[in-house]
């Protein structure tokens, strides 16, 4: 059995849930003033996002698929595009509603960061 070492972390367990991982990323991508809300964004446009999330919750980067799933459980629109379209062929909106949703999720996680250091 393989022992873990001090300071390694356990990535791909299944116990949070990616629909947390998703309003973060939403909400970092709109902290860093870019728009979100009501126009359609290629996926790959969304992946450095997900990958900050990602580290912050200290899981394994989500896959299209399962981001795709967790995006369209929130109440985005996603629409898949062909293959030879793009590496990620997902096109994203999200309306209004989650935008708000994602930029406090967000900021309640800065602010409970903020709180505990």
């Amino acid at each position: 059995m393989r022992q873990s070492k001090l300071f390694e972390k356990e990535k791909g367990s299944d116990s949070y849930d990616p629909r947390e991982i998703v309003l973060y990323a939403l909400g970092d991508f709109q902290a860093r003033g870019k728009v979100l809300a009501e126009r359609e964004l290629p996926l790959d446009r969304l992946r450095g996002a997900f990958k900050r999330a990602s580290e912050i919750y200290e899981v394994e980067e989500l896959s299209d698929e399962r981001a795709v799933e967790s995006l369209r459980s929130l109440g985005a629109e996603v629409r898949q595009v062909p293959a030879f379209v793009a590496k990620h062929p997902y096109r994203v909106i999200v309306h209004h509603p989650l935008v708000e949703r994602a930029l406090r999720h967000y900021q309640e996680h800065i602010d409970a960061s903020l709180r505990a250091s």
